[in-house]
Order: C-alpha cells, then sequence, then structure tokens
C-alpha cells in the first residue's frame, strides 16, 4: 500500500480509486469496487454526493433523458444518488476493509451531510472550485483536502488555494483535465512541477485518460497522489465508465506506481551494498 506524505512517513503518492457514481445506485456493485481497491492496495476509495434539487435546476431534471431508472434526468440523477442509509453501510464497509473513504460534495448541504462520519479527507472536484461558499466550508473543517483543478485558470486556482491557505487548511493540488475520456495529447503533465512551484504544496494527479501511461508518467515526474476513477466493467452504463480502470489494470497500476516509486529513490548517490562487491571484481587493480 502506498502512503501519502501528509501521513508523516513521506512515502508517496496517494492512491485514490474513484468510486464516484460508477456504482449505477447499487450499493453491492459499490462493495465489490471497495473490494477491489483494498485488493489492489490503494490507500482511498471516493465517492460523490449531491443534493438533486440543489445542483441542478428544474429546467435541467426536467429534461428527457432514457436512462435504466426512467426517461429524464431528475430519474438518471436519483437512480445514480446514494443517500443515509447507503453511507452509513459504505463507512461501516471501508472501516472492516481497513480503507479510507471520503467523498466530493457538490453542494454545500452535501458537505454538511458527510461531516457525520468524521472522515479523515475532503476532496474539492474540479466543478466546484469557483464554489467559494462551499470551499470555505470544507476549509473551515481543517482536514487535508484534495484540490482537483480541472477546467480551472491559474486565477481560479489561485482564489482557491487562497481560502484555504487563510483558514490554515492543509490541502494538495490536483492536475487534473476533466474531459471523460481526456485524449493522452492533452495531459499537460509538465503542470504538476509548474502547480507545485507557484502555490508551494504537493500536487498531485487526477486522470481521465483511457490506459494506464499517463498516470505512470505522473507518479514518474513527482505526483504526491493519484486519483483514477474504476469499474467492474467499461461497458456498464454510466458517463464516467469509459474514462475508467477495469480491476485488472488497477493491479497493475498500483503495482507499477510502487515499483516507480522505490526507483526514484533519494537523489544521493551512493555505492550499494551489492554494487561494492562488483567494484572489487571490475575495477582495474593496475589503476587503483
Amino acid at each position: 500500500m502506498s502512503n501519502n506524505g501528509s501521513s508523516g512517513n513521506g512515502k508517496m503518492p496517494f492512491i485514490i480509486a474513484e468510486i464516484g457514481i460508477n456504482h449505477n445506485g447499487d450499493l453491492d456493485i459499490a462493495k465489490k469496487l471497495i473490494d477491489v481497491a483494498a485488493f489492489s492496495g490503494c490507500d482511498a476509495v471516493k465517492f460523490q454526493k449531491r443534493t438533486i434539487e440543489e445542483v441542478y435546476t428544474k429546467e435541467e431534471l426536467d429534461k428527457l433523458r432514457e436512462s435504466p431508472w426512467g426517461t429524464t434526468n431528475r430519474e438518471q440523477k436519483y437512480g445514480l444518488e446514494f443517500e443515509e442509509e447507503e453511507y452509513d453501510e459504505i463507512d461501516r464497509y471501508c472501516r472492516g476493509k481497513r480503507i479510507e473513504w471520503f467523498a466530493s460534495a457538490w453542494d454545500l448541504q452535501s458537505q454538511l451531510f458527510l461531516r457525520k462520519y468524521g472522515l479523515k479527507y475532503n476532496k474539492v472536484a474540479s466543478a466546484m472550485l469557483t464554489v467559494r461558499p462551499l470551499l470555505e466550508a470544507i476549509a473551515e473543517e481543517n482536514k487535508y483536502t484534495f484540490i482537483s483543478t480541472g477546467m480551472s485558470t491559474l486565477e481560479e486556482i489561485d482564489e482557491a488555494a487562497g481560502i484555504f491557505k487563510n483558514a490554515g487548511c492543509p490541502f494538495e493540488l490536483m492536475h487534473c483535465n476533466s474531459c471523460y475520456p481526456m485524449p493522452d495529447g492533452d495531459a499537460n503533465l509538465k503542470m504538476i512541477e509548474i502547480l507545485r512551484s507557484r502555490y508551494g504544496c504537493k500536487v498531485g494527479y487526477s486522470g481521465h485518460e483511457v490506459g494506464l501511461q499517463i498516470s505512470l508518467a505522473a507518479a514518474a515526474m513527482g505526483a504526491s497522489s493519484i486519483e483514477r476513477h474504476i469499474t467492474l466493467d467499461r461497458s456498464m452504463y454510466g458517463s464516467d465508465q469509459a474514462a475508467s480502470v477495469e480491476p485488472g489494470g488497477l493491479l497493475k497500476l498500483v503495482r507499477d506506481i510502487n515499483i516507480i516509486r522505490k526507483g526514484i529513490g533519494t537523489g544521493k548517490k551512493v555505492v550499494t551494498e551489492k554494487e561494492k562487491s562488483i567494484k572489487e571484481k571490475l575495477r582495474p587493480i593496475n589503476w587503483r
């Protein structure tokens, strides 16, 4: 299992399995995804919480939309949304699996709802980065917060980071492109170092690409966290499924990230113990 530097052991990246709404409103699917994340060695699973009538207008909810739950956006949104009964069980189940869980709230009411669980982490979704009242409510909790920066300008990130700095709330930014799926050429991973330098904080990566290579490159470039959507099967219903990682891919991702982390090392030049014996054999005696 990987570990976030915020936990004090200096190891990273912190690996987040984003379940989001890929459970399709089915608690059994959510549990299977938690199982996948825990077995793969992820540090946490993440969900999304919305108060439907607060987040979406009546006009939007009334629009026609075919889904397994009916023919309107409203039926689809409610079909995907977990409520207190489901989150109580998710909390119990994750504790049993010894894996952290948290959620990105899309409105103030949802953030207040999540407080009952005493979660270790908070998350600001890219879409919510400019919603100041929500950010202020999150920052006042003083929990370590992951802030995704997709579809945001540097000026917008400046304001969001300022809210957390002024509140003394620990946070890290997550470089992100909010296309689902994201074309590999739009990853722009050099932003990881730019954000780290500009804001003086840790910077992770929240990926929506197909495949694993971009996420592995982000880990190699020093991303402090890696977040990927996960699914049981990319062919399942849902807008996020195509940009998600299936169970076998998640196992490979966590394995390879940990190999990369070990390979990056300390940056200090040393002759290892194994090298010393090789040195004795290979260095010319007459030249010593």
